[in-house]
């Protein structure tokens, strides 16, 4: 049996920062990984040249300049800028909200009549708000709730925004000006090609398992390494004794269509409630470095939210105190297995951004190897 520094479980962006890592110190590596490909959800399928997100739309963003020159010197990023739209049984509208969704809204010129508009309709939520419903209204008014939030927020969750709890929508994007960058923040790009590259870079110099369940034969793998990186879920790690975290999963439809451009957008949020998916990506708009007339047929991939059961990808953890009460009970027998460090979205169950996983492994690799945060 070959004897590892590290076994890593899972081939997401946690595990391959600590794998770079750990083999720029020249420490042995075996990855396991359950799916026939590394990169987690990041995963790109190349369909007739172009880069397919499989797992849905991966937009990478940060205002950390650090984290921004950890991957821009591993692979080159284009200058994407994300500019998604709403449909709402047929009329389009700017995200997030600006100045151009109120003009097409209301009708409305200037920054004070936005205002002004959305004071009036915010007024009738006093005091606290009791559920996401009257949190939503008293950020943005009844309009824009109705047409923009409700129905795109019961299909992702399952339930109705009066049943659901109001700090899921703390706050919302509001701007008064005439500007359709959905982030504030100064970094974002894709990386040219896809991420699959970037995959590559981060897990160099490893031994892969594909398709291997390390939960099925948990023993034999934790004695092929000294120490365990586990990027799982933690519920699972523990054999589920206390009960499942629950989360909520998503189903993808491909289609395939013989022209050069379908939608217009990478991303189109489809919001009413009728509309049985949530949003289209066209995902040949996310490589802004080549004119997309190149290729003559386009990718359109249906995203449809769905209700998580075993064997499913879970990708978002459902954070209600039920849920968070469970998670600190696992947290706390994970805080005793010394031999294993634990991160990463499933194991911290909490949903990230890309450049927040890869901080929080950055800080996790200069624990574990002393090192810097960058190359």
């Amino acid at each position: 049996m070959k004897k590892y520094d590290y076994v890593i479980v899972g081939g997401g962006l946690f595990g391959g920062v600590m794998a770079f890592h750990a083999v720029k110190q020249g420490k042995s590596c075996l990855v396991v990984e359950r799916r026939p490909h590394l990169g987690g959800n990041l995963y790109c399928e190349d369909v007739d040249g172009i880069p397919v997100h499989r797992y849905g739309a991966h937009i990478f963003h940060t205002s950390d300049r650090e984290v921004w020159q950890f991957v821009n010197g591993l692979v080159e990023f284009n200058r994407y800028t994300n500019c998604p739209v709403a449909n709402y049984r047929g009329e389009m509208y700017n995200m997030p909200f600006n100045m151009n969704t109120f003009s097409r809204l209301w009708g409305v010129t200037t920054p004070k009549e936005a205002m002004e508009k959305i004071e009036a309709q915010r007024s009738g939520v006093t005091g606290t708000p009791a559920n996401l419903e009257e949190q939503a209204i008293s950020l943005v008014g009844t309009d824009i709730y109705e047409k923009l939030i409700k129905g795109y927020t019961e299909k992702q969750w399952g339930r109705d925004c009066k049943e659901l709890p109001s700090f899921i929508i703390r706050r919302l994007p509001v701007r008064y000006t005439y500007d359709n960058n959905y982030f504030n923040d100064p970094y974002q790009g894709i990386p040219i090609g896809g991420y699959n590259g970037l995959t590559e870079k981060l897990f160099a110099g490893c031994d892969v398992l594909l398709k291997t369940d390390y939960l099925a034969d948990q023993e034999r793998f934790d004695a092929m390494g000294e120490r365990v990186i586990y990027t799982g879920a933690l519920d699972a790690y523990f054999g589920c004794c206390f009960g499942r975290l629950e989360y909520r999963s998503l189903r993808f439809e491909d289609d395939v269509y013989d022209t050069d451009n379908h939608q217009g957008v990478a991303v189109v949020n489809h919001t009413a409630r009728e509309v049985p998916y949530t949003r289209t990506i066209e995902h040949k708009h996310f490589d802004c470095t080549r004119d997309y007339r190149e290729i003559p047929r386009t990718v359109v991939t249906r995203e449809y939210p769905a209700a998580w059961e075993e064997g499913m990808e879970p990708y978002y953890p459902v954070n209600d105190e039920k849920n968070q009460a469970l998670y600190k009970r696992y947290e706390e027998l994970a805080e005793r297995e010394e031999k294993v460090i634990f991160g990463g979205r499933l194991a911290e169950y909490r949903y990230y951004d890309m450049d927040k996983v890869i901080r929080s492994a950055l800080e996790a690799a200069k624990r574990e190897f002393g090192v810097q945060a960058g190359l």
